[in-house]
């Protein structure tokens, strides 16, 4: 019997946000379906991420000293570091902790379909340099990310695959939960998707996007007789504050609901997908809706959503150039050619569905070559 390969998995982890246990869920699945593996999470709620989850080993990482975390790293054969946007000037130094500690220790790291930036700190963008020079393997989930990890000093090869969300499969909702939120599945409903302004996007201008989006979600109410519903993806931080805030603006306020149930991943692509169109910032809001064939139109605040949107062949201008004439005229054509999104949608997500899978063949792959001859027989799925 082949020993489980011992892989660990540091990201921004913990159920803070449903697009990052996204991403988890994918990686950990496409791993399963791979190889035996012994998997331990490096996470911020070690109790969140082994019931959501089901790993072997939830790592309150953050907790842990220098020493200890490097006996962590120490017991791994692999590390992965990813996915998600994770590589921006506040956190970097502390994801790429356990990177450095795995390079000292002689282990395998592969930077799973990260995204990164902004990266204007001096000292941070040495750091991630050095750090990723030294990786068995480099993938990024858009082209934007690889130009600026090559601007930043990395020097060997920086490979594009794609988020690895986009293999998420729906799992069923709760019973009656659409009841329990409002929602009549009978009715036209228009999701819309608001974050807060952080360190990964500090360009964000709340009054511009709050007015932008309060008036895009009356004229959908007046144009479509929709019902809006507000989708918070990150609900333990100010993502649920944002969408009361946008809802409070709306001269259609009643028309409104914010979603208030706590749900899965799976789960909420199967909510998404009771919508007939969505209007959306964050990133794994607009990967669900393509994933459930919705067509959507992005306000894209940060690289990553732009080079989705350029995947999918779609278009949209970037947040701060964006004023309310131009994005209601935006949603009015979108929602009249709405047949033309989804097939555009359907033409180009199985080749991004496929370039998601890439990075977990790279990381067998690494494993293969990585163990002892009696032990090499790892193969893919």
């Amino acid at each position: 019997m082949n020993t489980p390969a011992r892989i660990g998995i540091s990201g921004s982890y913990g159920g803070l946000n449903l697009g990052d246990e996204a991403i988890l869920h994918a990686i950990i699945g496409e791993l399963r379906r791979s190889v035996s593996v012994d998997l331990s999470v490096f996470t911020r709620d070690p109790h969140d991420t082994r019931q959501r989850h089901g790993v072997e080993r939830a790592i309150p990482i953050r907790e842990l000293t220098r020493e200890e975390a490097r006996k962590e790293v120490e017991r791994l054969d692999l590390l992965i570091l990813g996915g998600g946007g994770i590589l921006y000037d506040r956190d970097a130094e502390a994801y790429l902790r356990e990177v450095a500690l795995a390079h000292e220790a002689g282990i395998p790291v592969v930077v799973y379909a990260i995204s990164a930036g902004p990266l204007e700190d001096a000292a941070v963008r040495k750091q991630v340099a050095r750090q990723l020079n030294q990786a068995a393997a480099v993938t990024v989930r858009d082209r934007q990310a690889r130009a600026l990890l090559e601007e930043v000093g990395v020097k060997r090869e920086i490979q594009v695959t794609a988020d690895p969300a986009l293999l998420l499969q729906p799992e069923p909702l709760p019973p009656d939960a659409l009841k329990a939120e409002g929602l009549d599945p009978e009715h036209r409903l228009v999701g819309f998707s608001v974050r807060e302004p952080g360190p990964a996007a500090p360009d964000i201008d709340v009054g511009h996007y709050h007015a932008l989006l309060a008036n895009a979600a009356d004229f959908m109410v007046d144009r479509l007789d929709a019902d809006i519903v507000f989708v918070a993806l990150e609900r333990t931080k100010m993502d649920m504050q944002h969408c009361h805030a946008v809802a409070a603006q709306m001269q259609c306020a009643p028309r409104a609901r914010v979603l208030k149930g706590e749900y899965t991943s799976g789960q909420m692509l199967s909510l998404v997908g009771h919508f007939q169109f969505t209007v959306g910032m964050r990133l794994h809001f607009l990967i669900f809706s393509a994933l459930q064939g919705v067509p959507f139109v992005a306000l894209p605040y940060a690289s990553k959503v732009t080079g989705f949107i350029e995947s999918l062949d779609l278009s949209m201008p970037p947040l701060k150039h964006v004023t309310t004439g131009r994005l209601i005229a935006h949603l009015d054509r979108c929602w009249d050619t709405q047949q033309a999104l989804r097939d555009r949608i359907a033409r180009n997500l199985p080749e991004l569905q496929e370039r998601a899978r890439v990075t977990n063949r790279i990381v067998v792959e690494i494993l293969s070559a990585a163990a002892p001859p009696q032990a090499a027989s790892l193969g893919v799925a």
